[in-house]
């Protein structure tokens, strides 16, 4: 078996972290476009009405989008060089990202209205998992050429000479998605218990004070 070392294409490591920045590069726009859609859907859908059902409706829609069908429409509508090849796939993942967002921001509204703001704090940890998947199918811009990582692990797959290194550029690739994916969702983790115990220090502080208030 030739050794991994001699096998593996000189750029692959650089090509493959730039790779993997342009993935995180895409998922972050798709994620903040579709956190500031989607909070305004949910606020929307609360308050209810004609608002609250168009907001739903609209939802609906961007749920079923497909992100290859929104981004090549994208692609052939928009005239040439108006919009780069990472805006194009981040914009065709808003419609999932603003969908999803929406519909845990509108729970996360219910559970605050109800005097729940700890469970509320549970969307932090679903937008965490909103992020990790609009990494993943960020893959789709190797479609219209987007030099994001994925595309470079399989470039680099093809070439290896044996099954045992190709799975180890496998291995490779998915530590370099997996252990930045991770270590982020392990920090919002903690952001979200952080918050809890401030959350609950106020209700105890309340429900203390009402006491207090009742004994007088």
């Amino acid at each position: 078996m030739i050794p991994l070392i001699d096998s593996l294409s000189s750029n692959f490591l650089p090509a493959l972290l730039t790779g993997v920045s342009v993935d995180f590069e895409i998922a972050g726009i798709a994620l903040a476009l579709g956190l500031a859609l989607g909070v305004l859907l949910a606020f929307a859908r609360s308050q209810g009405g004609v608002a609250g059902i168009g907001a739903g409706l609209i939802v609906g829609l961007m749920r079923a989008a497909p992100t290859f069908v929104v981004m090549f429409f994208l692609l052939n509508t928009l005239p040439r060089g108006g919009m780069s090849g990472i805006m194009i796939v981040a914009v065709s993942l808003v419609p999932y990202a603003a969908a999803y967002v929406a519909d845990s921001a509108v729970d996360a509204l219910r559970q605050l209205h109800s005097g729940s703001p700890l469970i509320c704090l549970l969307i932090l940890p679903n937008i965490a998992r909103a992020f990790f998947v609009l990494v993943m199918s960020s893959s789709a811009g190797a479609a219209i050429g987007v030099p994001e990582g994925v595309a470079v692990i399989l470039r680099q797959a093809e070439k290896m000479p044996s099954t045992g290194n190709t799975l180890v550029v496998f291995v490779i690739g998915v530590a370099c998605f997996g252990i930045p994916l991770h270590a982020g969702f392990a920090l919002m983790r903690l952001i979200q218990r952080h918050l809890g115990r401030v959350a609950l220090r106020k209700q105890e502080g309340a429900l203390t004070g009402r006491k207090m208030v009742t004994a007088k």
